[in-house]
């Protein structure tokens, strides 16, 4: 029996493959496949080092997990603040959930996180696609509140409806979508 020689400890050097970058992308890979995040324990084994050596990056795995999210949720689009406010959204929300649905266990990671970075993220994308409307702080607060409600609703449909003849689309949210529209561009022409 062999048993497979770990590097121990802090890495060392510059000759060390070991990188911040490098664990966030194999917990990344290991979440994807898993769906679920994993241990600190199954990503040191996965690159081959002792646990220890994953803290010398990330003090703990919470830290671990906000820099796979944040990296995840990054990958979503990113609006350029055109004045088709209405085509930005619907790519920033269509990329969202494509997310969501590749990483069947990340929704509830990030419901259950105490770290806003994530969530930054996707609000900060929201505005810009919303810049053109120049909304009042509070309502472009309500609606973010309501459009992340509603695709984090729908992200949870098509899990829960990934089994059936004809599963949830993303198209599915092209109707609702439209209703939102409707009612910004109500709002911009003068609230009633």
């Amino acid at each position: 029996m062999t048993v497979k020689e770990k590097k121990r400890g802090r890495p060392v050097g510059t000759g060390s493959q070991l990188t911040a970058a490098s664990i966030v992308e194999c917990a990344r890979r290991l979440m994807q496949e898993g769906g679920k995040v994993p241990s600190i324990r199954r990503v040191s084994g996965e690159l081959g080092v002792d646990p220890m050596a994953i803290y010398h990056y990330f003090s703990s795995k919470a830290l671990l997990l906000e820099a796979v999210t944040v990296s995840l949720i990054e990958d979503i689009y990113e609006p350029q603040g055109s004045g088709d406010w209405q085509g930005e959204l619907t790519l920033l929300c269509q990329s969202y959930l494509t997310l969501l649905q590749r990483h069947p266990g990340l929704l509830e990671t990030l419901l259950s996180m105490q770290s806003v970075g994530p969530a930054e993220v996707f609000i900060e994308r929201f505005r810009i696609a919303l810049a053109p409307l120049q909304l009042e702080e509070p309502l472009l607060k309500d609606a973010l509140d309501l459009m992340v409600d509603y695709l984090h609703g729908f992200a949870l449909a098509m899990q829960c409806n990934a089994g059936q003849d004809t599963p949830l689309s993303i198209e599915a949210m092209e109707g609702p979508l439209g209703l939102f529209f409707k009612a910004l561009s109500a709002e911009i022409k003068g609230p009633r």
